[in-house]
């Protein structure tokens, strides 16, 4: 984009366009406080790409008001079709005010009027002087009306937050057939299902299309009926439509005035006198994207704001030593676990120090105050070699077998888009979900209801959408095993070749500090995703293969998450059950049913499987009831029945919850520590998502202690018993070790991690260990 240099630039940001777009391209976003933050990121995100793109010299933020505006006073109906916002949407409005605050940029709004009729008005005040030109940023087409040569534009979204394009008076007449001036007569004649605007029923986009192109505005329309009627036939329109004009000449008129943009609200706009990037504070921006936890914006704000992104801390004239940031950074993460992969700007900017030592010092103060000691000293540190060894070593790829696994693959892609092909009537592209949906809800007929939309109001066709339409088409099961395959190839399949090094070996990055929870993720590839069932698991982990002369060795801990249940909850019939090596899941099953063991159904058994798994997640009656089948009130009565059984496993979720609602953050068997400031929250979801996560906390968090403390004690083991130089960490997966080992030393090394990783006498419950072995991650037994 260029302008002249003694040309001025507006930015009018028509905000809660943006922020309803940005809700449904990033759904389910929130912060590790429980509060939602998709729309903000959008709207946060969208702001940095403007200021990027257009390079404004002044920006200014338009807002919708709740109360009714005089559209509605004139039509009732208007807007009535559309649904109200949700609870989650309406938080991040209110809370975007927060964001220009920051910023530094002045909101516009008046009661009465639409953000649209601001953002008409003060671009009509403004082109009255002719400089600044003004850009107006929405997510929705309406504002294409104010368009004016080069002088008023509109930047609006195409798809998602990315997908942006600019709109001169050009683009729009290329777009539409006619000018700017004449969209609101389009609405009027079409309508606009989005707005409950009817228009003239029975014209749609291409009638009204032609009939402005022909005559103009909707006024000359009439004046032309009135006239010289026959004229309308000569121009190639139907008697039909001719009738249609007739008959509805007042929805026609009114229609346009509710789809016209007023550019005379009762708001006086005046340039602020000096430009944003004047006025913008970048700390107050960076401490409240640190609030909303928006770490991946940071950099980008301080590129629009001229600083340097940062580098190296240099410390005595050389750089900090990568020891002392990671220590520093486990740190951290250990004091607030919300900050996942700390980095050397985090440690900074959260200690608040000028160098390392200082904030190293700061945070190491911090472990003491808050008793996390030994996690900090005996769980986390010394891990810091084992796996950085682990990483180097990495693991032995079979690049053929994945070629000849893509053709496969590929193969059967093609298979399956036939079958949908054939089932659907033609071909079609199966990656557009519009297409999709074309063929789906229109084509085939499929009900949409009880399925959710897109933004732009189109029935959607994610997955999870997909996954409640299984049984009525047999197109649906195509569909899903096609997005699967593609995803593997994607995923895996093809591209995990192009990430090997010369050796054949890949070298994941497995992350200490990577979830909130304390266990460890992995990334470049994340090999904890790696599919483990069906044919599809074992065909892609069979490309990983042990080097000659070595084996892999897996060590999977066994129920661990329901062995530490029994524990914080001190319930000792659970413990005995472990205890006895019996089958948890049946004797569950027994106690709930109240029958004898033997007599436990597989029915009852996977009932009491779902609950036991369920429990753990802080699972809730109707969570419950989707996951067995049936109605509430079963649920709700097996859910009663579970905790009268287990009384004491009852007691000690209330008092997890209670602890939280106290303390604000949960405890580990060993101490770890993780905070839920939205546990008290006024608001009613977000405090009952932060009382499940927390319920779920210590169990979680103790298991992710007892994987880090045996690995570990498994290298202590390992150099003990001189074959660490013969076996190699390569991965950490959940609850689950993996090694290579030399084939003459596999026997010595099983016994003594897995003796290893049993060896917690601070448990009263057995941990079990079970081993598998094999040349391929595919075929492991």
């Amino acid at each position: 984009m260029t302008r002249k240099h003694d040309t001025k630039t507006l930015v009018l940001l028509d905000v809660h366009a943006i922020l309803h777009r940005a809700y449904h391209a990033l759904p389910g976003f929130s912060s590790s406080k429980g509060e939602p933050t998709g729309a903000l990121y959008g709207l946060s995100a969208m702001l940095i790409k403007i200021i990027k793109e257009l390079k404004p010299d002044y920006i200014a933020a338009c807002y919708d008001l709740p109360e009714p505006t005089f559209r509605h006073e004139a039509y009732e109906a208007y807007k009535a079709g559309r649904a109200k916002a949700e609870d989650d949407l309406i938080i991040q409005i209110k809370r975007s005010r927060d964001i220009f605050e920051a910023f530094g940029i002045p909101v516009y709004e008046h009661p009465g009027f639409e953000a649209d009729d601001i953002l008409g008005t003060i671009a009509g005040q403004v082109k009255k002087d002719r400089n600044p030109r003004v850009i107006i940023a929405s997510g929705d087409m309406d504002t294409l009306q104010l368009v004016d040569d080069k002088r008023v534009l509109v930047y609006t979204l195409k798809k998602g937050i990315n997908d942006t394009i600019l709109y001169d008076e050009d683009a729009v007449k290329k777009r539409f057939g006619f000018p700017p001036k004449l969209l609101p007569d389009y609405k009027g004649l079409r309508g606009d299902p989005s707005d409950n605007i009817i228009g003239v029923a029975g014209i749609g986009e291409k009638t009204a299309t032609a009939l402005i192109q022909a005559f103009g505005t909707i006024e000359e329309i009439y004046k032309q009926l009135k006239d010289d009627e026959a004229i309308f036939e000569k121009k190639g329109f139907k008697p039909r439509i001719v009738k249609l004009l007739k008959e509805n000449k007042d929805e026609a008129l009114f229609s346009k005035t509710l789809a016209t943009i007023r550019t005379d609200a009762p708001i006086t706009f005046s340039l602020p006198k000096q430009t944003w990037q004047k006025s913008f504070d970048v700390k107050k921006v960076e401490a409240l994207f640190a609030e909303l936890e928006f770490r991946g914006l940071r950099d980008r704000v301080r590129e629009i704001a001229g600083g340097e992104e940062g580098g190296d801390v240099e410390e005595d004239g050389g750089s900090v030593s990568e020891r002392d940031v990671k220590e520093a950074a486990i740190a951290l993460w250990l004091i607030n676990s919300d900050i996942t992969n700390p980095t050397l700007k985090d440690i900074l900017e959260f200690t608040g120090k000028q160098s390392l030592p200082e904030a190293k010092r700061f945070l190491e103060e911090k472990i003491v105050s808050l008793g996390l000691e030994r996690v900090y000293h005996e769980i986390e540190l010394p891990l810091i070699p084992i796996i950085k060894e682990a990483q180097e070593w990495g693991i032995g790829v079979d690049v053929a077998y994945l070629k000849q696994l893509s053709q496969k693959y590929h193969r059967e892609l093609t298979k399956l888009e036939k079958k949908i092909w054939k089932l659907a009537g033609g071909e079609f592209n199966i990656n557009s979900p519009k297409q999709l949906g074309e063929v789906l809800f229109d084509k085939l007929g499929l009900s949409a209801k009880g399925l959710k939309k897109t933004a732009g109001g189109a029935r959607s066709t994610r997955e999870s959408e997909l996954l409640k339409l299984r049984g009525e088409h047999e197109i649906i099961d195509h569909i899903l095993s096609y997005r699967e395959i593609q995803k593997l190839l994607s995923t895996y399949i093809d591209n995990i070749p192009k990430m090997v090094d010369k050796s054949g070996r890949l070298h994941t990055t497995l992350n200490q500090a990577g979830t909130t929870t304390g266990r460890m993720s992995s990334q470049d590839p994340n090999m904890q995703n790696i599919p483990s069932g069906g044919a599809h698991g074992s065909e892609i982990r069979n490309a990983f293969v042990a080097q000659s002369g070595h084996s892999f060795l897996s060590f999977d801990y066994s129920q661990i998450e329901m062995r530490i249940l029994a524990e914080l909850a001190d319930d000792e019939k659970l413990k005995a059950v472990f205890r006895e090596g019996r089958d948890v899941h049946a004797s569950v099953a027994a106690f709930v049913f109240g029958v004898p063991e033997s007599e436990v159904t597989k029915e009852m058994r996977r009932k009491a499987k779902v609950i036991n798994f369920g429990i753990i997640y802080g699972m809730g009656v109707n969570a419950l009831r989707e996951n067995l089948g049936g109605t509430r009130a079963e649920a709700q009565e097996f859910y009663n029945s579970y905790f009268a059984a287990f009384p004491k496993i009852a007691s000690y979720f209330e008092s997890v919850k209670a602890n939280a609602h106290k303390d604000g953050y949960t405890k580990t068997l060993f101490g770890r520590i993780r905070h839920f400031s939205g546990i008290n929250s006024s608001v009613p979801y977000i405090r009952a998502m932060a009382e499940r996560m927390a319920l779920n906390a210590p169990i979680q968090g103790t298991a992710a202690d007892i994987i880090k403390i045996a690995m570990r004690k498994a290298d202590e083991a390992l150099q003990k018993n001189k074959i660490k130089s013969d076996t190699h960490l390569i991965l950490q997966i959940h609850d689950e070790l993996m090694y290579e080992v030399k084939d003459e030393r596999v026997s010595e090394a099983r016994e003594a991690i897995k003796a290893a990783m049993e060896d917690f006498p601070e448990i009263s419950v057995p941990l079990t260990v079970n081993i598998s072995s094999s040349k391929r991650w595919g075929e492991m037994k």
